[in-house]
């Protein structure tokens, strides 16, 4: 007998809870953190060390960056994004929509879907529903996200409304073309709607009995971490989890900082991805379970301790943080491969120590300790 695509392994008295998601590419212990690899590649990271040091069970890849570069002609005859990448854990894609919409200044948004402007050309493309479906089957995702509008913060109420409603009658073309159209690599892909309504509650509720109503195998939150207050993001995701079915994995897209990500799991989520940690490697700033470092800064120049007396990665205990500050300084590449390597592995120990702590029984109070600590700037 085939084990259920989500199974939850242990509840808490909150909305915490550990599951595991099951795919034709391997397992994921959740709560779980996805590290982003927008265009096949988590920046500075090789597939290796994701793996084995870093310890990723699943990673992202993008479809708007793909389709452009390399193309799907290319990733078709590749045999998909797994072997192009040469991956063979569970792969997600977001749909595009997040990237598209970005481009507000030369892209027109009708309800066929979108015309905008190449990034890296200045070519002009379309993509819609069904496109965007069409590229994530030819990605191959183990996971893929149905196309919709992220609205930017603050929205007028009405936009949002508007937005709301176009994602809803998006999701059904996305549905429709998803059921007439096979995977193509031979393994099972599945489709994670996505909640939307901006900071507004009650279109919040709305989105969410909506997007509960079309019994996919797992939804999403989007719309969120996109400049409102963290207090406004925790509450939004409380209304919403309360909402989405409990026995489907809950994925909010693109959170967070680790306390996000800590408080998120508290509110009943499952899933998170952000480039905080990569992108915040590149910049020197390491996220550790003693705080902040920024490690451009001179009090390390002479610390020859380890990079991080608890970190889990090789990188950790290789290196010392004089000699990564130094790295920093001479602006070699090789710094912000140690700083990635280092903040990706302490994501993955984070989320599997809160699971350890929702198992045990105790995740609140620990998450209400180890917060203050990680915020906290060395």
């Amino acid at each position: 007998m085939m084990s259920p695509f989500f199974e939850i392994n242990k509840t808490t008295t909150g909305k915490a809870r550990a599951g595991t998601i099951s795919t034709d590419h391997g397992t994921i212990q959740t709560p779980i953190f996805m590290p982003v690899g927008t265009v096949a590649s988590v920046k500075t990271v090789h597939q290796r060390e994701l793996k084995e040091d870093i310890k990723a069970q699943i990673i992202l890849g993008n479809t708007y960056h793909l389709n452009l570069r390399p193309k799907m002609e290319i990733m078709q005859e590749a045999g998909g994004l797994h072997k192009f990448m040469n991956w063979d854990l569970p792969i997600l894609t977001d749909s595009g929509g997040y990237q598209v919409f970005s481009l507000s200044k030369s892209r027109k948004l009708t309800e066929e879907g979108v015309k905008f402007k190449s990034h890296i050309d200045g070519s002009l493309h379309f993509i819609s529903p069904e496109k965007s479906m069409e590229i994530q089957r030819q990605i191959g995702a183990d996971i893929f996200m149905a196309f919709d509008e992220c609205t930017p913060y603050p929205c007028d109420y009405n936009l949002a409304k508007d937005s709301m409603e176009m994602t809803h009658r998006w999701l059904k073309r996305c549905i429709n073309w998803t059921n007439e159209n096979p995977e193509i690599y031979g393994h099972k892909q599945r489709l994670f709607p996505i909640v939307q309504g901006s900071t507004y509650s009650d279109l919040r509720k709305i989105s969410a009995e909506f997007i509960s109503e079309q019994n996919a195998e797992g939804n999403a939150i989007g719309g969120l971490s996109v400049g409102e207050p963290e207090e406004e993001m925790y509450r939004i995701t409380d209304e919403v989890t309360d909402i989405l079915p409990k026995d489907k994995p809950r994925y909010l897209m693109g959170v967070g900082t680790p306390w996000n990500i800590l408080e998120s799991i508290g509110l009943g989520v499952d899933m998170m991805d952000c480039v905080m940690p990569t992108r915040n490697a590149r910049n020197a700033m390491l996220f550790t379970w003693n705080g902040i470092m920024n490690m451009k800064n001179k009090k390390w120049e002479n610390d020859f301790s380890n990079l991080d007396e608890f970190g889990t990665s090789y990188v950790d205990s290789a290196y010392s943080k004089a000699y990564v500050r130094h790295l920093f300084v001479a602006k070699e590449y090789l710094a912000k491969q140690i700083a990635s390597v280092h903040n990706l592995a302490f994501y993955l120990e984070l989320v599997k120590v809160a699971r350890e702590h929702i198992v045990a029984g105790d995740f609140y109070e620990w998450k209400d300790s180890v917060i203050p600590v990680l915020k906290q700037r060395l």
